[in-house]
């Protein structure tokens, strides 16, 4: 393989890893606050237990995030030199503010960790409040790279050199707040998903334990509710986004819907995928006229087709694979949200059946798998351009030649870490299991 391969399949597996502990990073938070408050609100006992325990997880995960993200940013010096010579000049404030972003996170976490059982209830808010605000924060301003790789501004390029740099303008780049609503919900959406997955099979584990299973249905029905939430959310904010990229990067939302001739009225291509030759997604089924109104809330609206872009800027076509994954799973956990919320409020149901739990199990991996197949999109959905229609990625790429041993200890690296984080949370959780936090009798 040369250079650009070993390059970009080495960033992608090193953001592909750091992603999972930076959302969870995110959505955990969220959760513990939510379970504080509902404590403060009813003071059950079960919401402050959840609270601690959650923490204990937040607390592990960010000991990976840490690491992983500065592995993401010692590649991108390494890897990419080209373009950090361009991001140094112009993009620098999201990198310099998130220093702080991460000491109020890492301040307060400190805090609510040591000292929870000490502060008042509301200092108790106040502390987790301030963590979920500095990991939204890093989360939006690192991204915010991203979103100006794919709508740059506040520059131009003289000669090669970097000229007329406005870091604010660059800063708040045509993307940055659809980009930036974008990770914070789908993050606090997956936080959610992957409580309700284990508490799901935690479950399916006590069903004989009534307190135990009490405790733990309590966790699925608020998990389920605030990912539910913030699954409409994100599906909402997903709109605003093809609106961006139909006025942005048009040939990027054509290779999504396997789009090849400029049309009005165009269909939206469900499933299937995409075949060059035929210039058509095979398979698919399409919704008439939706293409359309998803561009721009018209349906007599013109899409460009791929064939108005020169081929050798075409993006890769199975991006509308990912592109229907990500969005079938959206829509899915939607669907697993209305049904647990059915069951238990509506139809005032207080077991949940086996086959149910077993679906709820799959509520967090899905919502992982939605989180990197979306990362996927963005990125490969941009190329070959690392700053869109100004650098290529091959233009860009370091000429060290060692990047294949690089691959292989960083994969080794990674292979530690994800072992290493199962193990601990396994150990501790298995060396405090809930049974021993919870009161002797619990309404």
């Amino acid at each position: 393989m040369d250079d650009l391969i070993l390059a970009r399949s080495l960033f992608g597996t090193t953001m592909g890893f750091h992603i999972i502990f930076a959302s969870l990073g995110v959505g955990l938070p969220l959760m513990i606050l939510t379970a504080e408050l509902l404590y403060q609100k009813t003071k059950d006992q079960h919401y402050a237990i959840m609270a601690k325990r959650w923490t204990k997880g937040q607390a592990v995960l960010l000991g990976v995030a840490i690491p992983t993200g500065t592995i993401a940013g010692t590649q991108l010096a390494l890897l990419w030199p080209g373009f950090m010579e361009v991001i140094g000049k112009v993009m620098s404030l999201p990198f310099q503010i998130e220093i702080y972003a991460f000491f109020v996170e890492a301040l307060f976490m400190s805090i609510y960790v040591y000292a929870a059982d000490r502060l008042t209830p509301f200092m108790r808010i106040i502390a987790v409040t301030f963590v979920l605000i500095g990991a939204a924060a890093s989360a939006v301003l690192i991204t915010n790279v991203h979103a100006f790789q794919g709508t740059p501004t506040g520059f131009r390029l003289d000669n090669g050199e970097v000229v007329d740099v406005n870091p604010w303008a660059a800063f708040f780049n045509p993307s940055f707040f659809t980009t930036a609503g974008h990770v914070v919900v789908s993050a606090f959406m997956t936080g959610a998903f992957v409580i309700a997955s284990i508490s799901a099979f935690k479950m399916l584990k006590s069903k004989y334990n009534e307190s135990v299973y009490r405790f733990h249905r309590k966790a699925l029905l608020m998990s389920l509710i605030v990912g539910g939430i913030f699954s409409i959310l994100t599906a909402l904010n997903g709109h605003e986004s093809a609106q961006l990229l139909h006025e942005y990067q048009p040939e990027k939302l054509a290779g999504a819907e396997g789009l090849f001739e400029t049309t009005s009225h165009a269909p939206l291509a469900i499933g299937g995928f995409t075949d060059e030759e035929t210039e058509e997604v095979k398979w698919a089924i399409e919704i008439p006229w939706a293409l359309s109104f998803l561009a721009a809330d018209s349906f007599d609206t013109v899409v460009k087709g791929l064939n108005d872009f020169p081929r050798d800027e075409w993006p890769p076509l199975f991006i509308h694979t990912l592109f229907n994954s990500m969005v079938g799973i959206g829509m899915l956990l939607i669907l697993y949200s209305i049904i647990g919320f059915t069951w238990r409020k509506i139809l005032k149901k207080d077991r949940f059946p086996t086959w149910l739990l077993l679906v709820f199990v799959t509520a967090g991996p899905l919502s992982m798998l939605g989180i990197e197949f979306g990362w996927i999109f963005a990125c490969t959905g941009r190329q070959p351009w690392v700053i869109y229609h100004i650098q290529k990625t091959a233009d860009v790429v370091t000429t060290s030649g060692s990047i294949a041993a690089l691959f292989t200890l960083f994969l080794i690296v990674y292979l530690i870490l994800g072992a290493a984080v199962i193990f601990v949370l396994t150990y501790y959780f298995k060396r405090h299991p809930v049974e021993k936090e919870l009161p002797s009798e619990q309404s």
